[in-house]
């Protein structure tokens, strides 16, 4: 065996094995899922003293570029009195982002849109937040100010 074969050889048992479609979606899936209970942390801890808190339930997001189609995860809600802003993921991949999360606010049977919360947009991968209306996925990061903002139609 020549340098040359012994060296491709070597660096071919380097590389790991290509990841599969399947796999890659079940690892984005867990991210996803331990990226939204990430997300209930720091709201709470942005409620800190407020006494109110963020509260998780169980919601199905139905997906086509997902094998199987479906998968449970948490969505968020804040209530005070009869309102809420809701934070429910809509989808794992779309248009170059990965996990979608939509913001609405409820009062009654009124919903209202407030925008989307993106886990990974292009080469950010922290939580960005696009208000409804907006053409681009590219939007600010998401930190407590934003957080504040959506929720302050709370208090009427």
């Amino acid at each position: 065996m020549s340098v040359k074969a012994q060296f491709l050889k070597k660096l071919q048992a380097r590389q790991p094995a290509p990841v599969s479609f399947t796999s890659k979606t079940l690892a984005d899936i867990a991210e996803f899922r331990l990226r939204m209970t990430k997300l209930q942390e720091q709201m709470d801890a942005w409620l800190e003293s407020t006494g109110l808190s963020v509260e998780a339930y169980s919601t199905s997001v139905t997906d086509l570029l997902v094998e199987g189609r479906v998968f449970d995860i948490d969505a968020l809600v804040l209530r005070i009195d009869d309102r809420s802003v809701k934070f429910v993921p809509v989808f794992l991949y779309g248009q170059g982002v990965t996990g979608c999360v939509e913001a609405t606010f409820h009062n009654g049977g009124l919903v209202t849109p407030l925008g989307r919360l993106f886990m990974r947009s292009g080469t950010v991968n922290n939580w960005t937040f696009t208000p409804s209306g907006a053409l681009s996925h590219h939007g600010q990061v998401y930190d407590e100010s934003t957080f504040f903002g959506l929720i302050l139609a709370l208090l009427p």
